[in-house]
């Protein structure tokens, strides 16, 4: 017979009342609407991915995915409410490059660790970044004529993005590193409005995903110089890479992943990731990502986490060269 010595007895007994309600709920999660956060305002790219993600929940589950967009200081107050959040798994949240990997840098004091406050659950897609400028602020037609204007004006073009950290902020940052040009950001309080402002030519150009820019770049309202991909995108195969273009090797993508709070039942998680997995392997959905720009990426909780790890240690690296600091 084996036997626990009393402090360890004491420990374990102690332990199961705690865990038994999440772990009586998983057979029968979701028992009630899921709230799914997405930290930044409507309109944004990864929004419009959240939103597509949940319709095909609802329909697999039965059960409603409420949208709930909690925007504020470059995604961390929604962060922040999933962390703090019941793991039972009626709080998720869609995860992006600017919530996972580049706010530790950008927010030395997070209330809370992009790794070990958050259980991965599937990543949902990689995105390529679009370089676009509005032809009446800066008139140029490929890479190579925005970087002579840019040291042309000496640090006066002005580029958007959805906040200081965003991810459209931190690609630019890392085109400025690759060519050695000085731009001015101009960040708003989500990519919403900072297209808002650049279809009306209060900004000269940005460079971010695919989802919010490409509708714009199709009816003639924005130009798109290049992709920040190494290959072309399938859907937009006129445009090229910035590596063709000059600017050797460069890759900067977004990508968005569900994740929820810490300690989720495995049950839990590794349904949604079987469910996520399948609704990106749909061919509506697929058709969907390729029209935006966006490619399904669907793999293991694990794999996911590591990828995490992985991008906050490169994009930190970025941050810390290029001396960007919160608001």
């Amino acid at each position: 017979m084996i036997t626990l010595p009393r402090r360890g007895l004491i420990g374990a007994v102690a332990v199961l009342p705690l865990a038994r309600p999440y772990l009586a709920r998983a057979a029968t999660w979701p028992e009630k609407p899921v709230r799914f956060v997405v930290p930044f305002t409507p309109g944004g790219s990864t929004d419009i991915l959240a939103r597509a993600m949940a319709q095909g929940l609802a329909e697999h589950f039965g059960q409603p995915f409420i949208i709930d967009n909690r925007a504020g200081a470059g995604g961390t107050v929604g962060s922040e409410m999933v962390a703090r959040a019941a793991p039972d798994g009626h709080t998720i949240m869609m995860g992006h490059i600017g919530t996972l990997a580049v706010n530790p840098a950008i927010y030395p004091n997070l209330p809370f660790d992009t790794v070990t406050s958050f259980q991965p659950i599937v990543l949902v897609a990689k995105v390529a970044n679009i370089l676009v400028v509005n032809p009446r602020a800066a008139d140029v037609r490929d890479a190579q004529g925005l970087i002579a204007l840019a040291r042309a004006r000496n640090g006066e073009l002005t580029f958007g993005s959805g906040g200081n950290g965003s991810a459209a902020h931190i690609a630019v940052v890392a085109f400025q590193l690759a060519t050695g040009i000085a731009l001015t950001h101009v960040p708003y309080r989500g990519t919403g409005p900072m297209m808002t402002d650049l279809m009306a030519g209060q900004i000269a150009m940005t460079m971010t995903g695919g989802p919010p820019i490409l509708p714009p770049v199709r009816a003639g309202t924005l130009r798109a110089l290049a992709v920040s991909s190494l290959q072309r995108l399938a859907s937009e195969p006129a445009i090229p890479t910035l590596d063709e273009q000059g600017v050797v090797g460069f890759e900067a993508l977004q990508w968005y992943g569900i994740v929820g709070p810490a300690n989720m039942p495995r049950e839990i998680v590794d349904r949604l990731n079987a469910a996520s997995a399948r609704i990106l392997q749909e061919p509506l959905l697929q058709s969907r990502l390729a029209t935006e720009g966006a490619e399904a990426a669907p793999g293991t909780p694990e794999s996911f986490g590591a990828f995490i790890r992985a991008e906050r240690d490169r994009w930190g690296e970025v941050i810390r060269r290029a001396g960007v600091r919160a608001d």
